[in-house]
């Protein structure tokens, strides 16, 4: 069965209507695909850490991690946002359990930055695809916080657009990046247009240009990062419009496509 890895973002978290969650729990049930969730939670990461008084900043769309605040990220996403997550889609009727990248070593990483430039934020190196197929042979949906350890028992923030190409990599899956908006959008001659296919060459210069910046920088990055490790499909998602995410299984067009280049195109 194919899976579809979804990272759902920090910044839609708390608008998802519950027919986003239904339509997770039906495609399971209905064996259309396996769905696995990657979740982030940036924005309540950043409010705890203004309450608390910890200082953050952000290079090229990635969090500068020290312990301090890798402590309140996983306080934030492995013990709130992940129990959220589950509760939500159970309430709709399936089975999901909740995980974090340290249990199980289910994503075992090693630091972005070797310089110690970004701190504790990591990038994964393997994924234990053995345990996500074992929930999801048995009726399960994993739900993944992404926080990853190291075979010294470090642990580390990682980009949650980046963990969720590494698991739909793992598995050779699609991925779709869950957003709060309809896909990469471009003001052109006036007016705001949806990109409905980019390839490397344009995203990196609309990246050079500044159209692309912040966030969007990682997410469109891990959607190539992913095709070029074996994701069958990468795709930028509004999850306010649930059904973007059937008409995209159905290979329907919806949200930005991400592809390697008009020749090889991933349809």
């Amino acid at each position: 069965m194919n899976s579809i890895v979804l990272k759902i973002g920090g910044s839609i978290l708390a608008r998802l209507p519950d027919s986003f969650y239904r339509m997770v729990v039906n495609i399971k049930k209905m064996n259309l695909c396996q769905p696995v969730i990657v979740h982030g939670g940036g924005p309540e990461i950043n409010k705890a850490l203004q309450q608390l008084n910890v200082k953050s900043e952000f290079i090229d769309g990635l969090r500068v991690t020290t312990e301090e605040v890798l402590d309140v990220a996983e306080m934030v996403m492995s013990g709130s946002i992940n129990k959220r997550i589950v509760s939500r889609l159970q309430g709709e009727g399936g089975t999901a359990i909740g995980m974090s990248g340290v249990d199980c070593n289910l994503l075992q990483t090693k630091a972005v930055d070797p310089n110690g430039i970004l701190g504790f934020a990591g990038q994964v190196e393997e994924v234990n695809t053995s345990w996500l197929r074992l929930i999801m042979e048995n009726g399960g949906i994993p739900v993944i916080s992404p926080i990853g350890i190291d075979s010294n028992g470090q642990r580390y923030n990682i980009n949650g657009d980046m963990a969720a190409a590494a698991v739909a990599q793992s598995l050779k899956g699609k991925l779709a990046l869950v957003s709060d908006i309809p896909g990469v959008m471009e003001t052109i001659a006036g007016k705001e247009i949806v990109h409905e296919k980019l390839t490397k060459e344009e995203i990196e210069a609309k990246i050079a240009s500044g159209i692309i910046h912040g966030g969007m920088i990682p997410k469109v990055r891990s959607a190539l990062n992913g095709l070029s490790g074996g994701v069958k499909e990468s795709v930028i998602l509004n999850g306010l419009a649930p059904e973007d995410l059937r008409k995209f299984l159905e290979g329907k067009q919806a949200g930005t496509k991400v592809i390697q280049t008009k020749e090889v195109q991933h349809v």
